[in-house]
């Protein structure tokens, strides 16, 4: 069962950790808009005092979540980059290299990313 959930966390990397960001920023925004903003947010977006009571919490929350955003959408774009780098190349001496850290790499991204291993693994008669 936790094969599955890993399995469609990892397919679905980077819309779940742009949503991580945008909803991050949109509780961290809400958050300072309450501590320094008070009466705007009571007059314009009509929140309630009660809710503003939370804001330092909110702030707290949205930073840890925007950061955790943030932090998985870099990872996923630079194994990215990392992977397409060293899959470019035509020289098996080259992929021989970092193929333990290519396989790692490829490991934690979305199946497509593994597949274009195999085949470049293939290509280059690689084991």
């Amino acid at each position: 069962m936790a094969g599955k959930i890993t399995n469609f966390f990892r397919e679905l990397q980077l819309i779940f950790s742009l949503i991580l960001t945008i909803l991050g920023f949109i509780v961290l925004f809400i958050g300072a808009a309450g501590i320094w903003y008070q009466d705007f947010c009571i007059n314009t977006l009509n929140f309630s005092s009660d809710f503003l009571n939370w804001s330092l919490y909110l702030l707290i929350i949205g930073f840890i979540v925007f950061i955790s955003g943030v932090y998985y959408l870099y990872t996923f774009f630079k194994n990215r980059k990392f992977i397409l780098d060293e899959i470019k190349t035509n020289k098996r001496s080259e992929l021989l290299k970092k193929h333990a850290e290519l396989k790692n790499t490829a490991r934690h991204m979305p199946s497509k990313y593994q597949k274009m291993l195999k085949d470049k693994e293939e290509e280059l008669k690689i084991k």
